[in-house]
């Protein structure tokens, strides 16, 4: 699919903070689906792996993304964290093309009229962040655990938890939630290659950073979730998101999506 022009939305002056290894890279790349002028300004993780400190300066919760929007027409200027908060706003307000049809023709503002491809992008608005993405954080906490330098003698202790957590739970959810979204690319709206039918939207870009993540886990094979693999080498083929990930190695000399 060809990339849309750019919005001819007011102009807004955007500054994203964005931080190496995070979930920030998804609103560069929206922004450079939009076709919208905006400012970047980057950080660099801690040795601790923890966030740049300066970060707190813009918000207080000292995460990224975050995102400052600063608009001629009511000189405000907002200051946006949480990425499926961001998303919305921006494609509220320079991407509605990214947001599918709301309501089946004859159906409007009727309970159940909503599109299939409307309800999964609601969906998978709040799925991401809020089912699939706490999964890769227990595995990182679960890998720190795995790796504190802890006296010999107690890391066969922590080792054992670690792992127990891992197969007894993590592994299971793993499955059941990649098999989920198999299931869900194998039956997308009109026979799509997305989540929500046959355009990309918001929520395929803001699924994209939990799901890369879990495909580098050793137990979950390309060869038994092919189509998920598959969905997410097709949304980083996209230019945009070409284009976001040259802008940070031009910026920053590396690129790094992950832990």
């Amino acid at each position: 699919m060809a990339e849309p022009a750019a919005s001819s939305a007011p102009t807004a002056k955007i500054t994203l903070h964005w931080l190496e290894s995070s979930r920030a890279h998804r609103i560069l790349w929206l922004l450079e689906e939009l076709q919208v002028p905006y400012e970047l300004k980057t950080y660099r993780r801690q040795k601790s792996m923890l966030a740049d400190p300066k970060l707190k300066e813009v918000h207080p919760l000292g995460k990224s993304p975050i995102m400052e929007i600063e608009s001629p027409a009511t000189s405000k200027r907002l200051v946006l964290a949480e990425s499926g908060a961001i998303v919305e706003y921006l494609t509220d307000h320079w991407g509605k093309w990214l947001i599918p049809k709301r309501y089946q023709e004859g159906k409007e503002d009727q309970v159940g009229g909503e599109t299939e491809s409307w309800l999964r992008h609601r969906f998978y608005m709040h799925y991401a962040e809020g089912s699939l993405m706490p999964l890769n954080v227990i595995e990182l906490v679960l890998r720190n655990i795995k790796n504190a330098p802890v006296p010999f003698f107690i890391r066969p202790i922590t080792n054992s938890i670690a792992n127990r957590i891992e197969t007894a739970f993590l592994e299971k959810e793993f499955e059941l939630h990649y098999q989920f979204l198999e299931d869900q690319l194998a039956n997308s709206p009109d026979g799509g290659e997305y989540l929500c039918g046959n355009e990309i939207t918001g929520a395929d870009i803001l699924t994209s950073f939990p799901v890369e993540m879990g495909n580098h886990r050793s137990d979950i094979k390309q060869e038994q979730f092919p189509k998920v693999f598959a969905y997410v080498e097709r949304l980083y083929q996209r230019e945009a998101y070409k284009r976001a990930t040259e802008k940070i190695i031009q910026v920053e000399g590396r690129f790094k999506m992950t832990f």
